[in-house]
């Protein structure tokens, strides 16, 4: 199996990359080096390389941005994929495309569904919907994957931004009143590995083909100071600096967007249609916290005078 990964220097991208996928070449592509924004590019690449599946974690991520240049943002989150969509579909190729949580618009009392209506209520999530409802559009063989509060050990993100905070100050605010499902970039390019064996032999209108769109995070949810908190947490015990932590509301944070107050999303689907088993979120950024600030070694607690 040829699989195509675009954006693969985002932190989904480097993970798919470095995951462990079972007969297959995976080529992945970076931003200069495939335009989304141009059909010229797309149109070429899937020629010159012939994939059997594609993966598209492109995308414009950059929220506050949005709100200031929203026709960028559409141009990578909207006519890319439809125009990616359109290419896939006259090769009859399957695409995975990522979306996000921040299609809806944080007002409902439970745990958003597929089958939920869309409202976003910014610029990013609407440049997101659209891009969706161009791959359904043009695209039967396709599975969209929303997922939601994005971390890694690389790449730009909630979790390394505390962590740079928590050494420029004694006091951090953090947001309270919004909640969601922090996961991890590694689980989510897991579950993309294992969707990808289910769909990629499938071609066309196949019976048993579970193409659709699909909630993806890891289980439970907190707020952004509940996971500020466990990052804190995380830094004590391994004797680093702990910076006290305040609770700030939404209307406190300077943001030009505007996000969901919750945007916990409903993954029986997902678990039902492709047999996955998803972790918790401290799971999930405990092993990525672990990546970024590692226990201290017997010879730091000697040096530091700890107890050996």
């Amino acid at each position: 199996m040829k699989v195509l990964v675009l954006g693969c220097s985002g932190q989904v991208g480097v993970e798919l990359m470095r995951a462990r996928w079972a007969r297959a070449k995976v080529t992945g592509l970076t931003r200069p080096q495939f335009d989304m924004t141009t059909p010229e590019t797309i149109a070429a690449t899937i020629s010159a390389l012939q994939p059997e599946l594609v993966v598209n974690a492109a995308a414009y991520t950059a929220v506050d941005d949005a709100e200031i240049d929203e026709p960028s943002a559409f141009a990578v989150n909207a006519h890319g994929p439809m125009m990616l969509a359109q290419e896939c579909c006259r090769h009859a190729i399957p695409l995975i495309h990522l979306s996000t949580d921040y299609v809806f618009d944080g007002s409902a009392r439970r745990p958003y569904r597929e089958s939920d209506p869309v409202r976003p209520i910014n610029a990013y999530g609407r440049s997101k919907a659209a891009g969706e409802a161009a791959v359904r559009q043009y695209l039967p063989q396709h599975v969209i994957v929303r997922t939601a509060w994005v971390h890694a050990s690389h790449g730009k993100n909630f979790v390394r931004t505390m962590l740079r905070l928590a050494c420029e100050r004694d006091e951090v605010g953090v947001v309270a009143d919004q909640f969601g499902s922090p996961t991890a970039a590694v689980d989510i390019a897991v579950a993309i590995v294992q969707i990808a064996g289910r769909i990629a032999p499938l071609q066309g209108a196949h019976p048993g083909a579970p193409w659709g769109t699909y909630h993806l995070t890891a289980q439970g949810e907190t707020s952004w100071y509940g996971l500020a908190e466990r990052i804190f947490e995380h830094l004590e015990r391994t004797g680093k600096r702990r910076p006290a932590l305040r609770p700030i509301t939404a209307a406190d944070y300077p943001g030009q967007a505007v996000r969901p107050a919750c945007s916990v999303l409903d993954c029986t689907l997902i678990e039902r249609a492709f047999g996955l088993k998803r972790p918790t979120w401290q799971d999930g950024l405990d092993r990525v916290l672990d990546d970024l600030v590692p226990a201290p070694t017997a010879c730091d607690r000697r040096t530091t005078g700890g107890t050996p």
